[in-house]
C-alpha cells in the first residue's frame, strides 16, 4: 500500500486550535497553577486561581454565554441566487451565522439544549465599576457545521487593565475548545462603553455574529455628596452637577451595535467552502443583528421555561434569535443617552437631523483634557469606524403629539437591503411623547 510521508502543512486556524485546546488541558490538568506563579503580583495569581475549570474555590460567573452557530432571519427579497436565501435554512430563517447567547439564568439541562440556537447580536453586558466581575464562555460545539472544532473566546475590546490571560486572544490567552469552559476575570475601573466578540479566527468569527455590547457604570451612580452630586444615571464620573453643559446625565439609554453580514460568506460558511475575503463586499447593514423595518419591531429575549429556547418578539417569528430591538422612545425632556458602536469592517455615519446630540464620550473615555477642559461637542452626525464607540446624549424636545424623527446612515447604500428597493439596513425611529407618557425605564432598550 502506498504511503504518502511529506509532513502536512499548518494552517493558522491549525495551529491556533492547538495552542487553544492545549492551553484548556494545561489548564485542566493544574499546569497553569505554574504559570499563574509567574504572573506577579499575588492578586494576579489568585484571580488566574478563581479561573480554574472546575476549581472549588471559583466564584460564580456574573454572566454565562455560549457559543454556537445557528440561523437567523434577513429579508429574502430581493434573493442574490444562489447566496441568499440559503436554501438550507429552515423557515422562517434566511441566513447561517455564529453567535453568543447569554444563558445565566437557564438551568444546567436547558443550557445543555441551546446548541444551535444562535443569537445575534449578544445580549448587553453591563457591571459597575469598582466590581470584581466574571464571564464564563461555554463551547458547546457547531450543530450545522459539526466538523468545524473552533475555540471560542471572549474579548473585551478596549479593556484597559486586563493581563493576557484574559484578554481572550487566542495568541496570548485561552481559546476555549467544544466541550469545554472557561471564566474570564476583571476588574473593573474605567466606565464607559465597550464591546466584545470571539478573537479567535477573529475576521470570521467577528463578521458571522459573535459580537456584543459591554459597558461600566461609573462610581458617580451612587453620588457624590462631597460634591453635592445626586445619585442617579451618569456615563461617567463627571464631577458635576446635574444641568451643568458638561454633566452626562441621562434617564433613557439604548445600545446600538452596527454590524453587517456578507451574503457570499455566510453561504460559504454552511456549505463548507472557503472565503476570500479580500473580495469582502456586505449585502446587509444590522442594527442589534437586524435591518430596517425590523429595527422598530419590539425586544424578544424571554426564555421558554421548560427549553430554555428564546420566545420570538410578539408577531415577529422570524426574529427569534435577533431579540433586540433599536427603537427609541422618551417622553418630552428626558435625556437619553444613545451608546453607539461599531463592529462591523467599514466606516460608517450615523446621523439624526432635528436633534442636537452632545458626544460626551468615545472610546470609553470621557471628553475632558487633562486640565478639565471640556471636549465634548454637538453635531447631529457621527463618523464612527471599526472597532469604536460613542456616547452620545440628546434632550428630548417638548411635544405635544407623538413626533418622529429618522436615526439612519448617512451612506444611502447601507439603507437597502441587498440593494433592494425601498428603505433598509441601518436605520431606525426616535420616538418622542408627552411628558409623562411612558414609565421610567428599568433597563436599556426598552
Amino acid at each position: 500500500m502506498a504511503t504518502n510521508d511529506s509532513p502536512k502543512r499548518f494552517s493558522r486556524r491549525d495551529f491556533l486550535r492547538l495552542g487553544g485546546g492545549l492551553a484548556v488541558a494545561a489548564a485542566g490538568a493544574g499546569l497553569l497553577s505554574k504559570a499563574g506563579t509567574l504572573l506577579r503580583p499575588a492578586a494576579v495569581e489568585s484571580a488566574a486561581r478563581a479561573s480554574r475549570l472546575g476549581a472549588p474555590d471559583q466564584a460564580p460567573a456574573n454572566v454565562h454565554l455560549i457559543g454556537t452557530d445557528g440561523w437567523v432571519y434577513l429579508p429574502p427579497a430581493p434573493a442574490l441566487p444562489p447566496w441568499h436565501p440559503d436554501p438550507w435554512a429552515p423557515a422562517p430563517f434566511t441566513t447561517y451565522v455564529f453567535g453568543l447567547r447569554d444563558v445565566t439564568a437557564l438551568a444546567p439541562e436547558q443550557i445543555a439544549q441551546q446548541t444551535g440556537k444562535v443569537q445575534i447580536s449578544a445580549s448587553p453586558i453591563y457591571a459597575d465599576e469598582g466590581q470584581d466581575f466574571r464571564i464564563k464562555l461555554t463551547n458547546p460545539g457547531f450543530v450545522v457545521r459539526p466538523d468545524l472544532i473552533d475555540a471560542h473566546t471572549v474579548h473585551w475590546h478596549g479593556f484597559r487593565n486586563q493581563i493576557p490571560y484574559y484578554d481572550g486572544s487566542p495568541m496570548d490567552s485561552i481559546g476555549v475548545p467544544a466541550g469545554a469552559s472557561f471564566t474570564y476575570f476583571y476588574r473593573l475601573r474605567d466606565p464607559g462603553t465597550y464591546m466584545y466578540h470571539c478573537h479567535f479566527e477573529d475576521t470570521e468569527h467577528v463578521h458571522m455574529g459573535m459580537t456584543g455590547s459591554v459597558f461600566v457604570r461609573p462610581a458617580q451612580n451612587a453620588g457624590n455628596p462631597g460634591l453635592g452630586i445626586p445619585a442617579g444615571k451618569y456615563v461617567y464620573n463627571d464631577g458635576v452637577l446635574p444641568g451643568d453643559p458638561r454633566s452626562t446625565a441621562y434617564d433613557r439609554e439604548f445600545v446600538l451595535l452596527l454590524t453587517e453580514i456578507w451574503a457570499h460568506q455566510h453561504w460559504n460558511g454552511a456549505h463548507i467552502q472557503e472565503t476570500d475575503w479580500s473580495d469582502y463586499e456586505p449585502d446587509f447593514f444590522l442594527l442589534n443583528g437586524r435591518v430596517y423595518p425590523h429595527t422598530l419591531a419590539p425586544n424578544g429575549g424571554e426564555t421558554d421555561p421548560i427549553t430554555g429556547d428564546l420566545i420570538a418578539p410578539a408577531g415577529f417569528p422570524e426574529l427569534q434569535y435577533q431579540p433586540i430591538s433599536s427603537l427609541i422612545q422618551a417622553n418630552a425632556g428626558d435625556r437619553v443617552l444613545l451608546r453607539i458602536i461599531n463592529l462591523g469592517f467599514k466606516l460608517q455615519t450615523m446621523a439624526l437631523p432635528g436633534l442636537d446630540l452632545h458626544i460626551v464620550g468615545k472610546d470609553a473615555t470621557l471628553l475632558r483634557g487633562r486640565d478639565g477642559s471640556d471636549l465634548s461637542y454637538h453635531t447631529n452626525s457621527i463618523p464612527i469606524g471599526p472597532g469604536e464607540s460613542v456616547d452620545t446624549i440628546f434632550t428630548a424636545p417638548s411635544v405635544s403629539t407623538q413626533t418622529n424623527y429618522l436615526f439612519y446612515n448617512r451612506n444611502y447604500d447601507h439603507l437597502s437591503n441587498a440593494g433592494g428597493a425601498g428603505y433598509g439596513g441601518q436605520m431606525t425611529e426616535v420616538r418622542i411623547f408627552p411628558a409623562g407618557t411612558l414609565p421610567p425605564q428599568t433597563r436599556p432598550n426598552t
